[in-house]
């Protein structure tokens, strides 16, 4: 096989390759993360590299291949949202402490219920977290290290997904917050918006125990509070 017909093969392999990524990625209801694309891609296929370039053929149609997370999805061009009409359903609104929570969850992750309670400045019931995390919006990290090891809280890419978020790096900054009125313009200089931890567990968090159920939130943390 001479030097141009190995060309033509490498490019209809290419070719092949990008098709089957396209084909994954339209099928799916969910995003997908690239290890669960490269079973059935070519062996040495780089998969992270065919999705930025199934991204850039997409960019200028209705169709856009978005990040998010760790994970992609086909998602309509941001541009062209008014466009879709969706159902209408009755969804109960978040309650102002669900709102305020998955905020604070947000920008403070990974944080504990009593984290949450300080930043608040208000306790919050079980019931709120139950919400979120029915929502797929939060989960449980892991246990901090210290006396009692209460359960941390963090986003998931759910949350990323329905907001439109790539990474957590995306979430409004201090001026995008004062631009749309949700910050006084007259906050302390020295006033910062936190930066959420984007990763995985910290060295001040330990792995949730095996018995640790995914809608429950029952720790040392909370049988202290309920002695107090």
């Amino acid at each position: 096989m001479d030097h141009e017909e190995k060309t033509e093969e490498r490019m209809e392999l290419h070719a092949r390759n990008l098709r089957i990524m396209e084909a994954l990625l339209f099928a799916s209801a969910e995003p997908l993360a690239l290890s669960e694309i490269q079973p059935y891609l070519s062996d040495g296929a780089d998969p992270e590299v065919l999705a930025r370039e199934l991204q850039e053929i997409y960019a200028p149609r209705g169709i856009d291949l978005v990040r998010r997370g760790s994970k992609w999805a086909f998602r309509t061009a941001e541009d062209l949202n008014f466009l879709l009409r969706r159902e209408e359903t009755e969804n109960k609104p978040l309650s102002r402490a669900a709102l305020e929570t998955l905020s604070i969850i947000a920008y403070h992750q990974p944080v504990t219920r009593a984290e949450i309670e300080e930043v608040r400045g208000v306790s919050i019931s079980k019931g709120t977290l139950d919400v979120l995390m029915e929502a797929g919006w939060v989960r449980m990290r892991g246990r901090r290290r210290t006396p009692g090891r209460p359960v941390t809280y963090g986003t998931t890419e759910a949350f990323l997904d329905h907001f439109g978020l790539e990474t957590l790096g995306d979430l409004p900054g201090l001026e995008d917050l004062k631009g749309a009125g949700l910050l006084s313009s007259r906050i302390p200089p020295s006033f910062q918006v936190p930066l959420p931890h984007d990763g995985g567990l910290r060295e001040d968090e330990d792995p949730l125990d095996p018995d640790d159920a995914g809608d429950e939130d029952i720790s040392a943390e909370d049988d202290d509070r309920t002695r107090e």
